[in-house]
């Protein structure tokens, strides 16, 4: 068995997905429940989850980029290499879809941008898997 760094910073980058990834995943499913409490539930609970959401965010970038400090991407294939861009793409989307999600003014506008950051959050998790089977 193997405890050692490397499984620390692995557990993190995970758990930080989990949150991210996750978490959206259950707030979705919430969210018709929460309007039944109040029309202000969902608002709400998504304020709070930001708190949880926002610093899973950041330790998954933070391990992210020490997963790939830690190995050389010089030495890898072409294919590693087109799968990494698009995962570092979808994942400036889904950071990018998320706070344009918290900060839009109508339903339309929440909607579009809930959408666009939770596919594009689960599109990154693929890839992490992706990258991590090619490797």
């Amino acid at each position: 068995m193997n405890f050692d760094v490397t499984t620390i910073r692995l557990f993190l980058h995970v758990l930080a997905a989990t949150v991210w990834v996750g978490g959206q995943i259950v707030l979705a499913g919430l969210v018709p429940t929460l309007r039944n409490i109040s029309p202000d539930a969902p608002k709400a609970a998504a304020q709070r989850f930001n708190k949880i959401a926002w610093p899973a965010f950041g330790l998954a970038m933070i391990t992210g980029i020490w997963n790939l400090a830690e190995i050389n991407v010089g030495d890898r294939s072409t294919g590693y290499h087109g799968a990494l861009m698009v995962k570092l793409l979808i994942v400036a989307l889904s950071g990018v879809a998320a706070f344009l999600h918290s900060h839009a003014k109508t339903n339309t506008g929440k909607a579009i941008w809930g959408a666009l950051t939770g596919l594009s959050a689960l599109a990154a998790l693929l890839f992490g898997i992706i990258l991590q089977t090619s490797a």
